[in-house]
């Protein structure tokens, strides 16, 4: 029964995660444009390095757009403060 609560308690703080990242990316288009610059996503996950945007940013045009930062956090590259 322990191993079972343990696991359940690890299943339901992973599938939290995902859900936080959304929550944060949902609020992070600060200007309001329909895209996420590297301080805007700074802004929500302040680990975030200009690496890992780089990679989050598949078409480099320098902005991420909403499906870059969904499938970025689906991968876990966002991870969120706490």
């Amino acid at each position: 029964m322990k191993k079972f609560a343990l696991t359940a308690a690890a299943l339901a703080v992973l599938a939290a995660s995902p859900l936080a990242a959304m929550e944060a990316i949902t609020e992070a288009d600060a200007d309001g444009n329909g895209t996420y610059s590297l301080e805007e996503l700074q802004a929500a996950f302040p680990d975030l390095t200009a690496e890992t945007f780089a990679t989050i940013d598949a078409n480099a045009d320098g902005e991420a757009d909403l499906a870059e930062v969904q499938a970025a956090a689906e991968a876990g590259l966002l991870a969120t403060a706490g």
